[in-house]
């Protein structure tokens, strides 16, 4: 799951409970609720006898509450399995070319190619990580560009250099990158 689904999910739930919690505790307080409210009075119970059996005799009740049910756990279970799936590979697989193959660990990999980027002409800072399967990584590129750096070249650089070495040197045929420049802040230079 991307992250900002992650986190508009959290906000929304999160919101929900603290506005209905809030609105609960103020009328448990004595605070008068408008006439919509569900609860009519500082001891009024949430479900009353009425409300819990009224719809018991419908046929379509139970498959309902079932159906509900099963819903929300099933889309529990997702979230919680979208949560625990790894989103970096460990190691990356380098062909030999001897039928046999070797591991490289995607972190070494990341320094590598961070350390290289950040080399380059115009790059103050450099993030690298990467994504993917191990047989067909995916860099994923931030640069931190210097006030006089032009893009096009540090794009240049880093696909002809950095990139580059970085593929051949782990065999692979190809290696997507998605790269995101931003200017960094600098201090202004006096002029005198």
């Amino acid at each position: 799951m991307v992250r900002p689904l992650n986190r508009v999910l959290l906000g929304l739930t999160g919101l929900v409970l603290v506005v209905l919690g809030g609105a609960v505790l103020a009328v448990g307080l004595g605070v008068r609720p408008p006439s919509w409210w569900v609860h009519d009075g500082r001891h009024d119970v949430l479900l009353g006898a009425a409300e819990r059996t009224r719809w018991r005799g419908e046929g379509w009740w139970w498959p309902t509450v079932i159906g509900a049910l099963a819903l929300l756990v099933l889309l529990a279970l997702w979230w919680f399995a979208a949560q625990l799936r790894r989103r970096r590979p460990a190691e990356v697989l380098v062909e030999t070319g001897d039928g046999e193959g070797a591991l490289l660990r995607g972190r070494a990999m990341e320094s590598a190619l961070e350390s290289e980027a950040a080399a380059l002409d115009g790059v103050r800072r450099a993030r690298v990580r990467l994504a993917g399967r191990r047989a067909a990584p995916e860099a994923r590129v931030r640069l931190g560009l210097a006030g006089d750096a032009v893009p096009e070249d540090v794009l240049r650089g880093l696909s002809t250099e950095a990139l580059a070495h970085a593929r051949d040197s782990a065999g692979l045929t190809r290696l997507p990158a998605k790269v995101r420049l931003r200017a960094t802040k600098h201090h202004p230079e006096r002029v005198s």
